[in-house]
């Protein structure tokens, strides 16, 4: 075979993974959306903010409308605005879901330490647990959800202010893989 012949094979060889892996892509953007589109229907801004970035569908919900102040359980408000995540994730057969917990840094009260948890970090986590235990219970699938609180790491606000303090405290919801 010619040089020629070769580097215009190898040429082509490389054009068409490219193109392939472009298209693996594309659908995994595609399929991300759809669940974009349907979660931004389902809930109010005032409730969860939805971004679809860079292969990954992320939903943040503030902690009023989960859990009260400085509590980590879930009432029939919150059950009802987690409800909402149940009709996209319970179908997903393949997507990572991944429920990540955070907290402002204002120290742990005497009420939740009474319950054992003595940190933000525990507390993050605990909340992280008791979204997950939630959406077990609704029929998403247990191989494919995972928990973690991260504490008053990864601030998104200041805590110098009630406003940023409220922002930093927050469940995300992450969806990251084919979309289904």
């Amino acid at each position: 075979m010619k040089k020629s012949n070769l580097k215009l094979l190898m040429f082509v060889a490389m054009a068409s993974s490219v193109f392939l892996a472009g298209c693996v892509t594309k659908t995994k953007y595609n399929a991300l959306e759809q669940e974009y589109d349907q979660l931004k229907t389902e809930f109010s801004a005032d409730q969860a903010q939805i971004v679809l970035l860079e292969g990954k569908l992320k939903v943040t919900m503030v902690d009023q409308v989960l859990f009260p102040e400085g509590g980590f359980k879930l009432d029939s408000r919150s059950k009802a605005v987690l409800g909402k995540l149940v009709p996209t994730l319970s179908g997903l057969q393949q997507t990572k879901i991944i429920v990540d917990g955070y907290t402002d840094n204002v120290p742990i009260g005497a009420g939740l330490k009474r319950e054992g948890i003595v940190s933000n970090l525990e507390l993050s986590s605990r909340r992280a647990d008791v979204v997950v235990e939630y959406l077990l219970q609704q029929g998403v699938n247990q191989n494919l959800i995972s928990a973690q609180g991260f504490g008053e790491s990864h601030p998104v606000a200041s805590n110098n202010t009630a406003a940023g303090r409220s922002q930093n405290r927050r469940i995300e919801v992450t969806l990251e893989g084919p979309g289904n």
